[in-house]
């Protein structure tokens, strides 16, 4: 990227603020998911949100068949956030971007404690009753049917670590930006415009 580029791309004093702020929100949020157990996710707000796009890829995929109706529920909660990542970067905005592959990322910890509950079937589900209240899960069905079951706790663990070097990346990325932006408006578009050799 050139540094006509970049001056283009220069944010208003208010608008990097606001993105400074969230980022400052999203790091103490990662540390708070980072510090503490498999779980934690689900207690937050996002779940609700996560759920909604978890639910309706249930139904959506569901015309594939049922492994893909039961893989449909993840594979859109982790879709959403990254579908939108790349329209963010499609319409020039790679600070978005960088916020939704965070969300990506925390749809992992969302997930990870569904994933390794496959064979305790402890949780309490959407109808307020646990897997094995309701003959088992989601997860359940999934690794048994590939034969995967027994690794169910490692595999939570993995996801949940995949969600957090996400998260941690989508954060490093954000600040990244936030710190050219800051450099560009120091500059001022102006003198970052004459100072560029003609193209």
């Amino acid at each position: 990227m050139t540094e006509r580029d970049m001056a283009a791309e220069a944010v208003s004093g208010v608008v990097w603020a606001g993105r400074a702020l969230l980022l400052a929100v999203l790091v103490i949020w990662t540390w708070y998911f980072a510090a503490a157990p498999l779980g934690r996710a689900a207690q937050s707000f996002l779940h609700l949100p996560n759920l909604i796009f978890h639910e309706a890829g249930h139904v959506i995929l569901g015309l594939l068949g049922r492994f893909m109706a039961v893989l449909g529920g993840s594979l859109l909660q982790l879709a959403v956030p990254l579908i939108l990542a790349g329209a963010f970067l499609r319409k020039g905005n790679p600070f978005g971007a960088a916020v939704c592959a965070w969300w990506a990322g925390e749809n992992l910890l969302d997930l990870a404690p569904y994933i390794a509950d496959a064979r305790r079937l402890e949780m309490v589900l959407l109808g307020g009753r646990t897997g094995a209240e309701v003959e088992g899960h989601d997860w359940e069905y999934l690794l048994t049917e590939m034969g995967w079951l027994h690794l169910d706790q490692t595999l939570g663990l993995v996801a949940h670590r995949a969600g957090l070097a996400v998260m941690l990346a989508s954060l490093v990325w954000a600040a990244a930006l936030l710190w050219r932006d800051r450099k560009v408006s120091s500059l001022g578009p102006d003198r970052v415009v004459e100072n560029c050799p003609d193209e």
